[in-house]
């Protein structure tokens, strides 16, 4: 008996790029070939409150979806989508065998508790309930354990593991799926929809089949060659032919080809999905398609540039899309970066194969200014104050990437009598002692604390063809006091300080993988990262 069923949901997730308007004689076409092709679930478009009209796949209630459902099905099930905020179960009619079979009710996190009630009411009016919930990549292992067992209390025919952001990588599709194949009844189907920013989706597919054979039932996502916002989706025709290669399943292959041929090469005339390089970085910050459909409309923007931004808004906000704030946060970054290229020769001239110490802020510098202070005598480095000079310890210049910081140094009475080198996100102003390098340059994406100061200024002196670095007062984090200074602690920082260790270990180790350099670097006062 086979394990897996195939679902094609080109006439909905397709349905983004076309204002969900393919044509009458075209979504009968495409449901055509797809019973032809022996597909089990075809998803011939969403339930919704409005956006009703002529050659749309959009539908109030099953008895409005049946023009489009086939006398004969030929053994195929017919599915809708219905998204929680956009469609009241209160509109729909009972199950009656001639429309549609089944209801996949979608939902965001927070809406999860209200939307199981509206799964009750579809499975109360007779159909098979899916429930989809976005973005599961979004629950902790706790939450979805407890949304599990309200779900079980349902009974759906299918609960999906939905990869909304195209991020899942094969790690997370077993760790997400034993976790819920562990506590979910064994009577419910667990379904897969993927999306393609990594390139993963087929991979993905693949391995979904592979790892539930003998586990659990299950439903595989597809749309015909992939259509779909953005990245788009597994192929239906690529996943259909690898269950008949591979797993002995009888789907029509030539009547998936036939579909494209007739249909989806005529729509890609009208428009374009598929994988590309934004749709990448939008994968890698789970960040919803249309912040980068957004951004990409900039002239001159770069992937990086894409990257910085979604790294800097943050993880909820880059899940859904406010253009304000894109367009805030993207005329910040543009005018952090200048061209640096005269400051960077000046600085090689002075720092290159001399030995270099980092003095940062840390309360360990306290209690060992004389150990640092002898390793000044022995080796004769440069030292960099970092974000302040402390007492007892002599810099030959201050570094400063951080804006706060440097509103605080400006006003203080000793701001004249060091050499600064500053960032340039931080405000502009006529200094002969000034070295503004760009802010641009210095950052690296992937953390949530990408302008950690010592990271920076590390990167930065990897272009100076430095001897050696030694880095004093670079502790890490603590409930305590982290800072030599009172003043310099944020009354803010509610942060976990194991979690912001953890994150700036990562950005070390990364660093020391990817420099250019091969100088020594060593941790002169105690600290809680290695090198």
């Amino acid at each position: 008996m086979n394990h897996a069923k195939l679902l094609d949901c080109t006439l909905r997730d397709g349905a983004y790029l076309l204002d969900k308007k393919f044509g009458d004689e075209t979504i009968r076409g495409i449901i055509d070939g797809l019973v032809k092709a022996n597909v089990d679930f075809v998803e011939i478009g969403f339930f919704q409150n409005d956006g009703f009209g002529d050659g749309k796949t959009v539908f109030k209630n099953s008895a409005d979806a049946k023009r489009f459902v086939p006398s004969d099905k030929h053994g195929c099930e017919f599915t809708v989508l219905a998204d929680y905020s956009r469609y009241s179960v209160e509109n729909l009619d009972s199950y009656d065998s001639e429309s549609i079979d089944a209801v996949r009710e979608c939902f965001f996190k927070n809406e999860r508790y209200e939307a199981l009630e509206a799964c009750k009411v579809i499975k109360e009016k007779g159909y098979k309930l899916f429930v989809q919930p976005v973005d599961i990549l979004g629950y902790s292992d706790m939450e979805l354990i407890e949304f599990l067992k309200i779900v079980n209390e349902v009974e759906p025919y299918c609960l999906s593991i939905v990869d909304t952001f195209g991020s899942m990588y094969q790690e997370d599709l077993h760790r997400v799926f034993e976790l819920i194949h562990h506590n979910l009844i064994p009577s419910c189907r667990i379904g897969f929809h993927s999306h393609n920013n990594m390139q993963m989706s087929n991979a993905l597919s693949q391995e979904f089949l592979r790892m539930t054979f003998g586990k659990r039932e299950v439903v595989i996502d597809g749309t015909v060659a992939g259509m779909g916002r953005g990245a788009g989706n597994t192929p239906t025709e690529l996943i259909a032919q690898y269950m008949v290669s591979q797993l002995n399943y009888s789907y029509d292959i030539d009547a998936l080809l036939d579909i494209i041929d007739d249909y989806i090469d005529n729509i890609r005339t009208k428009c374009t999905w598929g994988y590309s390089t934004p749709y990448f970085v939008a994968g890698c910050f789970s960040a919803h398609v249309n912040n980068v459909m957004y951004l990409t409309k900039k002239n001159s923007i770069r992937s990086k540039d894409i990257r910085y931004i979604l790294n800097k808004i943050g993880s909820l906000p880059r899940k859904r899309y406010d253009y304000d704030l894109l367009e805030r946060t993207y005329m910040e970054y543009l005018s952090a970066d200048i061209d640096d290229t005269q400051t960077i020769e000046t600085l090689r001239n002075n720092f290159q194969n001399r030995n270099v110490l980092i003095i940062a802020p840390g309360s360990s510098i306290a209690m060992n200014t004389d150990i640092i202070n002898q390793e000044i005598d022995k080796k004769n480095p440069i030292v960099i104050s970092v974000n302040g000079l402390f007492s007892g310890i002599a810099a030959d210049y201050v570094y400063m990437n951080n804006a706060k910081r440097y509103a605080v140094w400006k006003n203080s009475k000793t701001n004249n009598y060091q050499k600064l080198i500053v960032t340039s996100n931080i405000e502009q102003e006529s200094n002969n002692y000034r070295h503004i390098v760009s802010f641009v340059r210095l950052l690296k994406c992937g953390w949530t604390h990408v302008d950690n100061s010592v990271l920076m200024l590390l990167r930065l002196l990897d272009l100076m063809n430095v001897n050696s670095i030694d880095l004093a007062g670079f502790d890490g984090y603590s409930y305590g006091n982290n800072y030599v200074s009172k003043e310099m602690a944020y009354a803010n920082i509610d942060e976990d300080p194991a979690e912001l260790n953890r994150e700036i270990q990562e950005m070390l180790d990364d660093f020391m993988k990817t420099r250019g350099s091969g100088c020594a670097i060593t941790m002169l006062t105690p600290s809680r990262f290695h090198i």
